[in-house]
């Protein structure tokens, strides 16, 4: 994956699913976390930010995605767990099969990162603004109609 800790700073690159359906999008998040994101995750050396997603949805939902046009390129500086980073996210429209038992909007659903067990729940795209998701540009943009790309600069500290 390409992460890497330079100047006491962790830089890395990562790629976003933009799950969006019927109003809502697919957000999660990790034990203890208390904000969502977008599912993703870290972009391997030599791999296609797109084949990432792919990757990761197999990976945290065993699912099988198409991906479709990238959305935004953010530059996202970011405190986590006391180490400040520096991302560069690569977010892409994704589709589920129309089949997916992961399109029932009542209820949550257990994906595994790693060791992780996360949480996937699906929100209602009017309502965002008051969910504490992140990066925080995500909200207005995922509400723009019709979805345009932007680039993002998204900064939580000087």
């Amino acid at each position: 994956m390409i992460s890497v800790h330079l100047h006491g700073q962790r830089f890395q690159v990562r790629a976003a699913a933009v799950i969006l359906h019927v109003g809502c999008a697919l957000l999660h998040r990790a034990p203890g976390d208390e904000y969502w994101a977008l599912p993703g995750g870290r972009v391997e050396v030599g791999e296609e930010a797109s084949a990432t997603i792919v990757r990761e949805m197999k990976e945290e939902l065993g699912e099988e995605v198409e991906c479709g046009r990238l959305l935004h390129v953010a530059e996202n500086f970011f405190d986590l767990a006391g180490r400040r980073n520096h991302e560069i996210g690569f977010y892409f429209l994704v589709s589920l099969p129309e089949d997916s038992p992961h399109l029932d909007k009542a209820r949550s659903y257990r994906g595994i990162e790693s060791h992780l067990e996360l949480e996937f729940r699906w929100f209602p795209i009017a309502e965002l603004a008051a969910v504490n998701l992140r990066p925080t540009f995500l909200p207005d943009s995922l509400a723009a109609d019709p979805l345009v790309f932007s680039h993002a600069v998204q900064r939580e500290y000087p």
